[in-house]
């Protein structure tokens, strides 16, 4: 007798069985699964998670009610949670009174772009000249050498136009930067995973990194980056959507109303207009214009735009869809996002270009006059040209020591955070008790909130997984974001760099572990034995949410530069390498 393990397939089982490729059935032993059977419409446009009609019941709240309070709870929520993100972000955003870590290169430089247009050559040791009195510091009338484009530092400007030459106005803008981005990655997430409420966990999440809020407290320029970037990839998860949805319209329905695939619409439809698109590459040359790692983010969200359209028309029924891709997508893809950024990048010169006082400004017309493209290019070009080749010279060759400077290997475990500000008051001065038995320690250690980015590796891991074994779009598009910020740092490990340009790929960290927390919590509506596991996964996440904000209390002072004992100061000294 044939026992059940061995009887054979019939029906659709063996259908499906015979649709998968051998190599597919041979990674069911890793926890590969085949795609569920799911409608045509549904796979092109999926619809959002709902929460369960039984939490309703329990609340006692009406179906009326509880629609309206879905609606609602869609921009409500991400609200909330950036109304937080930014109490705690301008909260003192003054303190300390001091100019920290390189806001002493681009809080004057974008005082000098504000005022004429370029950055000056600043005397040095003027710092304390400007705490104590900035109207009696005049802007340098001679060029200074700067090597990052100046994007980053007319947005620092124009905080600085609003409220003044110190550290508040200097700050302000990346403040409200920091506080727009947990607001667009609450709205990116509930895109992304089709939940309301992981998104406002991962924009939660992000508000209470450690890093992230930092480096929204310090005038710097990769939180600068990283809103751009955060910006790109939301322009491109919304362009997705609508193409998506316009293919969907184009496909036929039969007698039931079932969307059918069409190998002819899936390969011949234009897919219009894609304006959001567009708006990523304007996002993406504003990345690049604030710092040059913005072009490899540019790179990849390239390749990955055009995948995802591979993906709609393969979903659609096309045959052949990166045939249908090259005819139909990949010109149009091409122009909407790299010459935009290029146009984009060139604008965010015209301070330099429209001035001519700048560093190496008239450089085509004294030095460089005998070149033998002066007839082709105008001196401004070509002067702009020579900057930019000088600036990738230094930054290729910036191979001095820092204390402060990590290989990219470390950064995911927080291996060597930044010191931006450090002070020992003695007892009774800056905050320090006046009964203290020794000195207090007062810093702003820029470090991820630990417990965070320890989850982060595990998450990591979760979506590579999920990416290969699953074909789950949206953990290779996390990970390739996550790729784009951290992976060509490895290119440069003999160069000088430090924990902090993580910040470009914290939110797609915090992104990941939504995803991941989402997996434990398993799939709304539950019954029986899944509903007792949806609970207890729901309180491993809860804890582990919980902790991390806990951690990032308990890290509360590093981040505002309050004075505590410096035994406490140690206690918060997990590792060696922090000090």
């Amino acid at each position: 007798m044939t026992s059940t393990a061995q009887k054979p397939l019939r029906g659709q089982d063996a259908a499906d069985l015979r649709s998968q490729s051998s190599w597919q059935r041979r990674l069911r032993r890793f926890g590969y699964a085949s795609r569920p059977v799911i409608g045509l419409r549904e796979r092109l446009v999926p619809p959002y998670t709902r929460p369960s009609d039984r939490m309703w019941t329990v609340l006692g709240v009406p179906p009326t009610a509880a629609d309206r309070l879905v609606r609602l709870s869609a921009w409500g929520g991400p609200l909330l949670v950036a109304l937080v993100a930014g109490t705690l972000r301008f909260w003192n955003l003054g303190r300390p009174h001091a100019v920290i870590f390189d806001e002493t290169y681009y809080a004057k430089d974008a005082w000098a772009l504000i005022n004429q247009g370029y950055e000056g050559a600043w005397p040095k040791d003027v710092d304390k000249a400007i705490l104590r009195n900035p109207d009696a510091v005049p802007v340098p009338m001679d060029p200074g050498y700067v090597v990052h484009p100046p994007v980053g530092k007319w947005v620092i400007g124009f905080g600085e136009w609003l409220f003044g030459f110190d550290p508040f106005g200097w700050r302000f803008m990346v403040a409200v930067l920091g506080t727009l981005s947990v607001l667009m990655l609450c709205r990116i997430g509930r895109r992304l995973l089709r939940s309301t409420f992981l998104g406002c966990l991962a924009g939660a999440l992000l508000a209470v990194d450690g890093l992230h809020f930092v480096m929204s407290r310090a005038a710097l320029l990769d939180l600068v980056v990283m809103f751009f970037v955060v910006a790109a990839f939301g322009c491109l998860l919304i362009d997705r959507d609508r193409a998506r949805a316009r293919l969907a319209a184009a496909l036929p329905e039969d007698a039931e109303g079932v969307l059918r695939p069409d190998a002819t619409v899936a390969e011949t439809s234009r897919l219009g207009w894609r304006p959001w698109r567009i708006a990523a590459g304007v996002a993406l040359g504003l990345a690049c214009a604030t710092k040059w790692n913005g072009l490899y983010i540019l790179a990849a969200f390239g390749v990955m735009t055009v995948l995802w359209d591979v993906g709609a028309r393969r979903t659609a029924g096309a045959f052949r869809p990166y045939a249908a891709v090259a005819r139909r997508d990949l010109v149009p893809a091409f122009v909407s996002t790299v010459p935009v950024a290029i146009v984009t990048y060139l604008v965010s010169w015209s301070g330099w270009i429209f001035t001519d006082k700048g560093y190496f400004r008239n450089w085509a017309a004294t030095d460089g006059r005998d070149s033998a493209w002066s007839w082709l290019f105008p001196d401004w070009w070509r002067s702009l040209w020579h900057y930019e080749s000088e600036v990738y010279t230094f930054h290729v060759g910036l191979t001095s020591g820092h204390t402060y400077d990590s290989n990219p290997w470390s950064w995911i475990v927080l291996g060597r955070p930044v010191s931006y500000f450090y002070e020992d008051p003695a007892a009774g001065v800056a905050g320090c008790p006046a009964d203290a038995t020794e000195k207090c320690a007062r810093e702003v250690l820029a470090i991820g909130t630990p417990l965070l980015w320890w989850a982060a590796c595990f998450a990591v891991l979760y979506v590579l997984w999920r990416w290969f074994f699953r074909r789950d779009w949206r953990a290779g598009a996390i990970a390739c974001a996550i790729a784009a910020g951290w992976v060509p740092w490895f290119h440069y490990q003999e160069r000088t760099i430090f924990l902090f340009y993580a910040v470009v790929f914290v939110p797609f960290l915090c992104l990941a572990v939504a995803m991941m927390l989402g997996a434990v919590l398993g799939p709304p509506g539950a019954r029986g034995s899944a509903e007792r596991r949806r609970t207890i996964g729901a309180v491993g996440a809860g804890v582990l949410v919980l902790l991390i904000i806990w951690n990032f209390i308990y890290f509360w002072p590093l981040y505002t530069g309050q004075s505590i004992p410096m035994d406490d100061w140690r206690e918060r000294m997990w590792l060696d390498t922090w000090v």
